[in-house]
């Protein structure tokens, strides 16, 4: 489980990010490479990451359902995932 800081600062950066999408594609498009330089790093969609949103995990992410991989085995071994069981040959 991550701690709650870091989802938090996750959670921030996200924010950040859609706050200045719009300056930043309008300055992008102008070449104002100065200004663009201005703004905060965490503005910068480079610096997100995906992370499991029942455990924080920022690792072994699924982005097709938004969880870790071992979150995702557990509830697909509990039948909690439609259309998704254990492969068997």
């Amino acid at each position: 489980m991550a701690k709650e800081s870091m989802k938090a600062r996750e959670v921030k950066r996200q924010e950040m990010v859609d706050k200045y999408a719009d300056r930043k594609a309008a300055m992008k498009a102008a070449g104002d490479y100065i200004g663009l330089q201005k703004l905060p790093k965490n503005a910068s969609r480079v610096r997100l990451h995906n992370r499991c949103k029942l455990t924080g995990r920022p690792k072994g992410y699924m982005r097709m359902f938004g969880i870790s991989r071992i979150n995702f085995r557990q509830m697909a071994l509990n039948g909690e995932i439609p259309g998704v069981k254990k492969a068997s040959w």
